[in-house]
């Protein structure tokens, strides 16, 4: 049986001062989502804009690094990119980001016959004076990928998509942390609480750390063990946080702002919490959510749809309401009486979000519309 080809192509230009190696290293989910697809024994091959010409080959999958200085206009560099990929004999060409659009369409327009599927990542539908361009563009799509099914609607709505294009409810990626040993892990990290709950985002309005403060809050009425631990990058409401902590006797003492912690200490706190809370109004996927489901740590996160597709509808964990503190309490406590094992949680990880469970998909994904064009052409 042939092995099915498939390309996936970033049109985001890497950083010059990056040398192509350490894009790999950097940008993770570059590597994770084409591993994610080989993991189901599909043929992968990597495309990345760049500012310099390599070869990288890594576990089975080849890195081509292209250099597009110079092409400022997208058919330019689309003929660029359909070269090689004619070269490749794929079969399927795995574009990353709806607002890649115009270059998708103009590869399509070099190689008519190569169906493709167009990834999101958190994009959102261009503005109303734009969208006749958008439509003959996405009109060339296969197949366009969200990680919960809900997310085409804005797209829907305003009738962007080919109503013969597939839509694939698939996760963004998938994760490599993995279950620890939870004393271990607080003796590492000095985290500690009953329950034990962690928060990993900005602190910024999409992310509503207030909304969380005031759940804690009211959760540590009837929790008095509870400890919050937030770890967070950017952080434009630090002041109104700490302000909210000190002048809250329920949290003051009780919430502990870490401040940025790397990628691997973000996976012993994992292993070390008993919950995660978050409290995002919107997420393209939920990327700490998955870190947190892969390290056994039972989600309490907002109902929004990538999160209800990550916790399989809230089947594991519990979902609550955007902004709703009173709700957030009621989930967490309702947690701390009840909680799944780390176990559990990771069992809910490996059949549903893992490696292998997401490349599945993406096998399923790509040999549909692989056939159907085979189809439309015989």
């Amino acid at each position: 049986m042939t092995v099915l080809h498939v390309a996936q192509i970033n049109f985001l230009q890497a950083p010059e001062d990056l040398a192509p190696i350490q894009v790999l290293e950097q940008w993770h989910s570059l590597v994770d989502i084409a591993e994610v697809a080989a993991s189901s024994g599909t043929r992968v091959s990597v495309i990345q804009a760049a500012a310099r010409e390599d070869l990288i080959t890594r576990n089975g999958i080849d890195y081509h690094f292209i250099d597009i200085r110079g092409l400022q206009v997208a058919r330019n560099r689309a003929r660029r990119f359909a070269s090689l990929l004619d070269d490749l004999k794929v079969d399927v060409l795995h574009g990353h980001g709806l607002a890649f659009g115009e270059e998708a369409f103009a590869i399509s327009q070099c190689l008519p016959q190569l169906p493709i599927i167009m990834q999101d990542h958190a994009d959102r539908p261009p503005r109303w004076w734009r969208r006749p361009r958008w439509r003959r563009w996405y009109a060339a799509m296969s197949g366009i990928s969200f990680t919960a099914p809900e997310q085409v609607q804005p797209f829907n709505r305003v009738r962007l998509f080919d109503p013969l294009a597939h839509v694939f409810a698939i996760p963004e990626s998938s994760c490599r942390f993995a279950l620890g040993d939870r004393d271990q892990a607080r003796v590492e990290t000095g985290l500690h609480g009953d329950p034990c709950v962690l928060w990993v985002g900005h602190l910024n309005a999409g992310k509503d750390p207030l909304a969380v403060l005031d759940g804690i809050s009211r959760a540590a009425v009837q929790l008095p063990g509870l400890q919050l631990w937030c770890a967070f990058g950017s952080a434009p409401l630090l002041d109104e946080v700490q302000h909210r902590v000190e002048r809250d006797l329920q949290l003051k003492g009780r919430v502990h702002l870490l401040g940025k912690v790397t990628h691997a200490r973000i996976e012993t706190l994992m292993q070390a919490a008993d919950m995660f809370v978050s409290g995002s109004h919107s997420e393209g996927s939920g990327y700490a959510l998955l870190e947190a489901l892969a390290c056994g740590a039972v989600p309490v996160v907002t109902d929004i749809p990538s999160f209800r597709a990550l916790t399989g509808g809230g089947r594991i964990g519990k979902l609550w309401p955007c902004g709703d503190g009173a709700r957030l309490a009621e989930a967490l406590i309702c947690m701390a009486a009840s909680r799944p094992s780390p176990e559990q949680v990771r069992a809910h990880f490996d059949a549903a979000l893992s490696f292998v469970a997401v490349g599945r998909q993406w096998a399923a994904a790509y040999a549909q519309v692989r056939d159907e064009r085979r189809r439309r052409r015989s």
